[in-house]
């Protein structure tokens, strides 16, 4: 595959399964197009043009030519210098890798990362919270985390890889929208009555029972594991945690349980504070899903895949 059709099969994989619906994507694609139009000087010129068929911020092509044939990725959770020298070694050593790619954001992809958190507030009005509501209570949240971003070396990692001529992309939402699709998917199936029945469900799946092996596994963070799961909701896309404030909403809305990838000592406190129940599946585990629903496309292809930071990596696909 070429390094754009790579890109573009990832975006368009995130569109399917991401939770507000591919029309109500492409509705928002096309007020960012409208929005393109009326601008001038240079706010156009300085417009990422990527946005006008990527709804999402946190993935892109860091570094590389868009027609460079691609048939090994090195593939991490988390990139920076020492996987892209670790790219030149395997290369020195005869395993050439035609591209590094990255699941948490790197280079532009990271510039932007608060932008990908407004399907937050879809998914909070879909578990029934008010959308006036669940907008208000993230717009603060949003700002806090666009504020957090400011002083980051943002290009670090793409310096190093320009300087080495290794291409570089990451793949965050899109990845992350496949694992809050399949992981709710899972759970709606087997109908979990306890928090012990939900651990037992989430180590059902060959990503959370290796991660358990390697001491990582679910965990239940808040509650009981013989009580109750009630109304179960799986939060693990939207780029990183939401407000605090979601936590009282949810449990207003009916919320007995949710199942996320990693939550803060505040949240955490907040969640006892209103008898959430609240279960750790795990953040490399998590992200493993969902990149792994990716990889497998890219495998199908012909692409080999050489897994490395964090990803545990479970193929489905037939024959490989």
């Amino acid at each position: 595959m070429r390094l754009r059709e790579m890109y573009e099969l990832a975006v368009q994989m995130g569109i399917d399964a991401d939770p507000r619906g591919r029309s109500a994507v492409e509705k928002l694609l096309e007020k960012t197009r409208k929005k393109y139009e009326k601008l001038d000087g240079d706010e156009k010129e300085e417009f990422d043009l990527e946005q006008l068929s990527n709804p999402y911020s946190d993935t892109r092509i860091s570094f590389g030519a868009d027609d460079i044939e691609v048939s090994r990725v090195l593939v991490g959770i988390d990139v920076d210098q020492s996987e892209i020298l670790m790219a030149k070694e395997l290369e020195r050593q005869g395993t050439k890798i035609d591209l590094v790619l990255s699941h948490h954001p790197a280079g532009k992809a990271r510039v932007k990362f608060a932008d990908v958190m407004c399907v937050q507030a879809d998914m909070l009005a879909q578990a029934g919270v008010p959308i006036n509501v669940a907008e208000a209570i993230l717009e603060g949240r949003m700002n806090q985390v666009d504020r957090m971003q400011l002083p980051a070396n943002h290009y670090r990692v793409v310096d190093a890889a320009r300087l080495l001529n290794v291409p570089l992309m990451s793949i965050h939402t899109p990845a992350d929208n496949h694992a809050q699709q399949i992981v709710q998917k899972h759970l709606d199936e087997q109908k979990p009555e306890t928090l012990e029945d939900v651990i037992k469900a989430l180590k059902e799946m060959p990503e959370y029972k290796q991660a358990a092996k390697m001491g990582m596994g679910p965990r239940i963070l808040v509650g009981k594991k013989e009580g109750r799961a009630g109304k179960t909701m799986v939060i693990m896309t939207g780029g990183t945690g939401g407000p605090t404030e979601d936590i009282q909403e949810l449990v207003k809305a009916g919320v007995g349980t949710i199942v996320l990838m990693h939550l803060s000592e505040e949240k955490k406190k907040e969640a006892e504070k209103h008898h959430l129940n609240v279960i750790i599946a795990g953040h490399m585990a998590s992200d493993s899903v969902g990149m792994n629903a990716i990889l497998d496309e890219f495998e199908k292809r012909g692409i080999e895949i050489v897994p490395c930071s964090g990803i545990i990596r479970v193929s489905r696909v037939a024959g490989c």
